[in-house]
Formats: structure tokens, C-alpha cells, sequence
């Protein structure tokens, strides 16, 4: 899994919960897909436990992520992808939303006046 964190970007919790949020959304993680343990991923990324710990919750919380004991943390049989078609319009609003140096929060005020 590629999760990259930038000290410019948020909190870390929240970066790991939106990235892990836009690999499920475009189907680079899969319905059923193991992810990473709690600390295995922390010690990846160079966070805390709980850190991670937290972005798993809330993306259990958002449907995305399901975890039991004993089998760890999977993506939720609930959790759809979008059609491509959707996911590349996306990256192509957010990549010029980057030229143009808008925030996430001005880029989703734009999406939702269109919509």
C-alpha cells in the first residue's frame, strides 16, 4: 500500500484516513483486501500506533474498513469503488486544483456548485 504523509497536508490521521479513503474509492484496494496492522503500518509511515489506530477507526466508521480479532483489518464488503470515468474527472479536478493552488475545501465548493 502507497501512503505517503507531507507535514503540510493535516494531521497524519487524516491523511492515512483520506488516502486509504481514495484507494478504496478508485478500487486499488478491494472489497475483502487485508490491510496493514496497526503498528506494521505505523512503523512504515513513522507514526505512532495510535495514529493509525484512529484513521482506522474512522474509516470503519465511514463503512470503508472493517476489523476483527484475529483476522485484522479488511476493506468492508460495503465499500464500492467509483467507475473509472468518475475516479480520473477526479484526479483531473484535483490536479488542477493544485495548479491553481486551491485548497481540498475550495475544490469541493466547486464540485458542489456544479452538481
Amino acid at each position: 500500500m502507497i501512503i505517503a504523509l507531507s507535514p503540510a497536508e493535516g494531521s497524519p490521521a487524516r491523511q492515512i484516513h483520506d488516502q486509504i479513503s481514495g484507494l478504496i474509492t478508485t478500487g486499488r484496494l478491494g472489497q475483502g483486501e487485508r490491510l496493514p496492522s496497526v503498528r506494521q503500518l505505523a512503523s512504515d509511515l513513522g507514526v505512532a500506533p495510535g495514529t493509525v489506530a484512529k484513521a482506522y477507526r474512522s474509516l470503519e466508521a465511514d463503512g470503508l474498513l472493517v476489523s476483527r480479532v484475529g483476522s485484522g483489518t479488511r476493506v468492508s464488503d460495503q465499500a464500492a469503488p467509483v467507475s473509472s470515468t468518475v475516479a480520473q474527472a477526479a484526479r483531473r479536478l484535483a490536479s488542477a486544483a493544485r495548479r491553481e493552488d486551491l485548497s481540498l475545501e475550495e475544490a469541493v465548493r466547486v464540485l458542489r456548485m456544479t452538481w
